[in-house]
């Protein structure tokens, strides 16, 4: 009771707060060529957005914490999320907790993230962050392209929330959209269209969403490796998805893209279950295409 108190006090002030912030967040992993290790090399920051600092991992990878200080979007911010990963590199990426999409003030326009990804020859990136929750009124756009170098992979996740359901608010934002562009050695992979608006659409009719709440996308992709090995993959994952869907509480499908790589779509009742079915299939992915462990991310505050 207390922490939804908090909440709900965090969004009226956010609704009075000033808006249209317009900050960049700029990252550029490399190798060192002493220790072999992942290094963030450089980044420019720009207020509400920060990362700290890459941990090291186990397997000789890093660990950056997305922090946005303010505690979520404002109606009319223009956020930008640039990430380079250098040659060799092993990167993984998370946030500190789920990403709060405020209602906008009387005329305020969209929230925007851009995100402009690029994985450098033989590079790992690993995105894996919390949900997008939009609150009731909520209008958010986000546009990402991602580009693959000869020898990169990718894992890169996407959960969209119902809204706050503690409040009741279940379905009751504006607009998401979300398109994604996916683009390997060159060549385009994936181009993801996404557009809900509630209002219009009933998400919960038996053509759209039913009786699930939360939805997921998930790209795993390793530019070079063959149809074949797509294929196989993308038989054992669904045997794994198989283990964890219960129609009516959650469904999965996958299906390999045009090349380099599949695509898994999940929806859910409940937050949780889709968070565990990611889980499941990062692990198994993980262990196909590159022989280790999936290291689920160390949260900080």
């Amino acid at each position: 009771m207390v922490i939804a108190k908090e909440i709900q006090r965090e969004a009226d002030s956010a609704i009075l707060a000033p808006s249209r912030v317009r900050a960049s967040l700029e990252l550029d992993f490399a190798r060192d060529a002493a220790t072999g290790r992942t290094v963030l090399a450089s980044s420019a920051q720009e207020p509400p957005l920060r990362v700290v600092r890459a941990f090291p991992l186990a397997d000789g990878s890093v660990l950056a914490h997305l922090h946005n200080v303010s505690g979520g979007l404002l109606g009319g911010d223009r956020l930008t999320l640039s990430v380079k990963i250098g040659a060799g590199t092993n990167v993984q990426l998370t946030t500190t907790g789920a990403t709060r999409v405020y209602r906008p003030r009387a005329g305020a326009s969209d929230t925007t993230q851009t995100n402009e990804i690029r994985v450098a020859e033989n590079a790992l990136l690993e995105y894996v962050p919390d949900p997008l929750i939009p609150f009731a009124g909520a209008r958010y756009v986000q546009r990402t392209s991602i580009h693959l170098a000869p020898g990169a992979g990718l894992f890169w996740w996407e959960i969209v929330a119902p809204g706050r359901e503690a409040r009741g608010e279940v379905f009751k934002y504006g607009r998401v959209e979300m398109r994604t562009d996916l683009i390997a050695d060159g060549r385009l992979i994936a181009a993801e269209r996404v557009r809900l608006e509630p209002g219009n659409h009933a998400l919960l009719s038996p053509a759209r969403m039913g009786p699930y709440r939360y939805w997921a996308t998930f790209y795993i992709c390793r530019v070079g490796l063959d149809a074949g090995a797509w294929l196989a993959a993308e038989t054992r994952l669904r045997e794994v998805a198989a283990q964890f869907a219960q129609p009516g509480d959650s469904l999965w499908g996958v299906s390999t893209l045009v090349a380099d790589g599949l695509v898994v779509r999940g929806v859910a009742r409940r937050g949780r279950d889709v968070i565990a079915g990611l889980h499941a299939l990062w692990r198994e992915a993980k262990l196909r295409l590159y022989g280790r462990e999936a290291i689920p991310p160390r949260k900080v505050n």
